[in-house]
């Protein structure tokens, strides 16, 4: 491993550790698609075991989704982040086979908080979802023993 990372270099890094450990991810068939400093664009295909009894993806794998876009966009400084609180608006269903996208990005990083806004949407069609993400940054690095210099 390189001694130093340029900030592109180190999202990418870091998100590669994140994926080889985030099993609710692969789990729920999610791919990231890209990350950059404070962005992540992660998509998921809506599976028959995904829809509710309303016949539409259930709203909590829609959140799920946007959950896990900001947790790549919210740690790719290489620096430990949680989530302290995060807020969903549903604005439109999302069916069975419908290709989810979701965006992430960082509105606000100051000391150990954030603010990161994801958008959910139907691939090339309506916006389903907003989310707003409040982060939190933990002691550690998501690459152990790599010191970030942000």
């Amino acid at each position: 491993m390189p001694d130093t990372f340029n900030p592109q270099e180190l999202a990418s890094a870091a998100s590669q550790a994140m994926w080889k450990r985030d099993n609710a991810t692969h789990a729920l068939g999610m791919e990231l698609v890209s990350i950059a400093p404070g962005r992540a664009v992660m998509q998921m295909k809506v599976r028959s075991d995904m829809v509710n009894g309303h016949n539409i993806c259930h709203g909590g794998l829609i959140f799920t989704l946007a959950d896990s876009a900001f947790a790549y966009a919210c740690n790719s400084y290489n620096l430990n982040t949680v989530a302290s609180g995060c807020s969903i608006d549903f604005l439109a269903p999302a069916r069975d086979g419908d290709l989810l996208e979701a965006t992430a990005l960082e509105r606000s990083a100051a000391g150990r908080t954030g603010v990161y806004d994801v958008e959910v949407k139907v691939l090339g069609a309506n916006t389903v979802a907003l989310f707003r993400g409040k982060s939190y940054r933990i002691k550690g690095e998501v690459i152990e023993g790599f010191e970030s210099h942000q």
